[in-house]
């Protein structure tokens, strides 16, 4: 059995030109938030592994929502990429990147986006074959203006900024050669996921798509 994924990096950042960033403290939410993402035109969906109930909305997902791509964030080891595969995740994000992270998901068979906010960082994660990388936390690290020094010694590069990303600065981000989407969490508010106004976050998905280059 081949461990290739079934999207590469690159194809989960083209897809859209955000990537919501999830975090579910009910698993009653889970479906429903994403049936409303999928009908904004969002399908790559990162769920954090920031709650106890990360793995188990995940699993709903992939399980009751088939037109979506879950993703797992905050992948921070070996155990973390096993438990989102298993959860039934389709591509993986990291705050940061280390090899163990790396191999853990090639072995797996998941496509990673680490996280990457110096240029060692970037040229560790390039030493184990990721040229698509997060910039994280974007706007903390130095923002468009960082992305903008980065385009010269890695011009081969490509970078999905999240942290501090919102729809009023991902048109600076997006208008950059070197950036192929945004990550953020504003297409999801906690307090509208509360309320179950599934409108507004299709609402808010379908608004990101006019960010397209």
């Amino acid at each position: 059995m081949s461990n290739a994924p079934a999207f590469t990096a690159l194809q989960v950042m083209q897809d859209a030109p955000v990537i919501p960033v999830i975090v579910l403290n009910d698993v009653a939410h889970a479906v429903p938030m994403a049936r409303a993402l999928v009908a904004g035109g969002v399908r790559m969906l990162e769920v954090t592994l920031r709650t106890p109930q990360a793995l188990a909305c995940m699993e709903a997902i992939a399980r009751d929502v088939p037109e979506a791509v879950v993703g797992a964030g905050t992948v921070r080891s070996k155990a973390d990429a096993q438990a989102a595969a298993n959860a039934g995740a389709r591509f993986a994000v990291s705050p940061g990147y280390t090899s163990a992270v790396g191999q853990a998901c090639r072995d797996l068979g998941l496509s990673l986006l680490p996280g990457v906010a110096t240029g060692s960082e970037i040229m560790m994660a390039q030493e184990d074959g990721y040229t698509e990388l997060k910039f994280f936390p974007a706007m903390q690290a130095g923002g468009p203006a960082m992305l903008k020094a980065w385009s010269g010694p890695f011009f081969d590069v490509k970078f999905c900024p999240t942290g501090g990303v919102t729809l009023q600065n991902a048109p600076e981000f997006l208008a950059l050669p070197n950036v192929v989407c945004v990550g953020g969490s504003w297409i999801v508010p906690a307090d509208a996921m509360a309320k179950g106004e599934w409108d507004k976050i299709t609402q808010l998905a379908k608004d990101t798509q006019a960010l397209r280059k």
